[in-house]
């Protein structure tokens, strides 16, 4: 099973959202199957085979969240940001600021979803892995 240094490790390659297929695909080499990622104060819980899970410690002080979701906005900054113009601390504030609560990435089905306060679905994309 996977670590969380071996995860950090992984983690530290990226720097911009431009870098997340390769992350995802250290990932999954890893063995990681989905991982939820908390914008209120960067828990990350990461889930394996037969119920094996890792969970990170806080990495940030707690983020005010809004509750209204500005999806127009949301999208915009998640475009940029996976074009290589923003850094995550940036990306994360954009979250907060547009009422993304947390996100999922299942490594299985190629998605990454976002939810807001009520847990509700705001967008689910597809992750492109072609330039892997």
């Amino acid at each position: 099973m996977f670590s969380l240094q071996q995860i950090q490790q992984a983690h530290d390659q990226v720097k911009t959202g431009a870098d997340f297929p390769k992350y995802i695909h250290d990932l999954k080499n890893l063995g990681v199957l989905s991982f939820r990622f908390q914008v209120l104060d960067g828990i990350e819980l990461y889930q394996g085979k037969d119920g094996f899970e890792q969970q990170t410690e806080p990495k940030y002080e707690a983020l005010n969240l809004i509750q209204d979701v500005d999806l127009a906005s949301f999208s915009k900054e998640l475009i940029d940001h996976q074009q290589g113009k923003t850094d995550f601390p940036h990306f994360i504030k954009v979250c907060a600021d547009t009422g993304v609560n947390y996100w999922i990435v299942d490594l299985v089905e190629l998605t990454c979803t976002y939810y807001d306060a009520f847990d509700e679905i705001i967008l689910s994309e597809d992750i492109l892995m072609d330039s892997v």
